[in-house]
């Protein structure tokens, strides 16, 4: 028995050893001018030169919005909905998260620490570059699980408001025992290994409808496809994170999701929505996949947070209902 035990210590502490990988922050030069903009770089606390697109308001801008895309994808997440919210009056900053994108260390998680400052340092950009409007943060799936994180800590992002489009929040308290207990293992036996989806998943499980934005997505160079072990174990992580935390928010919030959502479940999206505030909103669309501001119906959807954006107490145009309190029947993604 003393034998087995030491063999089931050993084993255990090497495996500890093998911990996921996760990005460190870096030490600015004796060059370094602080955080800011400069053309396509995000340029952050600690030097990192992280992607950057903007889409600047036409005439008089009205609001900004700070935008974080989701996983494996990157500040183009939001080129159809930013250049209408420019004719509108509105200034969109999405940049691209440590290890995606034209960000370093691509593929490799950045970590809850790192994603949710970087977020915090470009609000803190944008309030000095445009200190009189109002600032919203959107935050796309992944995204929204790091937006989030951020609002609901002791330091959070001094924006306005905060709108979340179908953020991830299927962390390990909804995860099926099987996905998780494989996911830990491999995350720490392997966890530089990359995974790629086998093609009966891809050919399941979809992320929208619009199929030619798909094909242009499949086309980007800068998107990713597939994910090391260990990222993707950060972020269960980041989003067990996020679920716990919408309860926390203290800042005005609207949370969008999509009845046809394939990749967040019901499940873990409705226990969420039930624990925003009285005062916040939220937003059900019938023929919504997860991809919200990209569907066949983005339209609507870019609208909704338009109407957020600029006046958090008008109603919706497209008029949705509210998220259900109840899922009408237990569903999972099919992967």
């Amino acid at each position: 028995m003393n034998r087995r035990a030491l063999l089931i210590s050993a084993g255990a502490a090497g495996l500890s050893a093998c911990a996921p990988t996760v990005q460190l922050a870096g030490l600015p030069g004796p060059e370094f001018r602080g955080p800011r903009f400069e053309d396509d770089v995000f340029v952050s606390f600690d030097g990192a030169h992280l992607g950057l697109t903007t889409w600047k308001a036409e005439g008089q801008a009205k609001a900004v919005v700070v935008a974080l895309h989701g996983m494996n994808d990157y500040a183009n997440a939001f080129h159809f909905a930013a250049p209408v919210w420019a004719r509108a009056g509105v200034t969109t900053y999405a940049f691209d998260q440590r290890g995606f994108g034209r960000s370093p260390q691509r593929g490799v998680w950045g970590g809850e620490a790192l994603m949710t400052e970087d977020l915090r340092i470009c609000v803190d950009v944008v309030r000095r570059l445009h200190p009189d409007l109002p600032v919203t943060v959107i935050g796309e799936s992944m995204g929204g699980a790091a937006a989030i994180v951020a609002f609901a800590s002791q330091r959070p992002p001094d924006a306005h408001r905060l709108a979340l489009m179908a953020p991830a929040v299927w962390g390990w308290s909804s995860q099926p025992l099987p996905y998780k207990t494989a996911l830990w293992f491999t995350a720490h036996v392997a966890g530089s290994t990359v995974l790629k989806p086998p093609r009966w998943i891809t050919d399941r499980v979809q992320p929208t409808d619009n199929y030619d934005e798909l094909i242009a997505m499949g086309r980007d160079r800068l998107m990713i496809w597939g994910a090391r072990n260990d990222t993707l174990y950060g972020l269960v992580d980041l989003m067990e994170m996020a679920w716990a935390g919408v309860g926390r928010l203290a800042v005005p919030t609207a949370y969008f999701y999509g009845a046809r959502d394939e990749i967040i479940p019901q499940e873990p999206t409705f226990e969420s929505a039930r624990r925003l505030k009285p005062s916040d909103r939220s937003a059900y669309y019938a023929d919504g996949w997860h991809l919200l501001s990209r569907d066949k119906q983005r339209d609507r959807v870019i609208g909704d947070l338009q109407s957020w954006i600029l006046d958090p107490a008008a109603a919706f145009p497209s008029d949705p209902p509210t998220i259900p309190t109840a899922p009408a029947a237990r569903r999972r993604p099919a992967v």
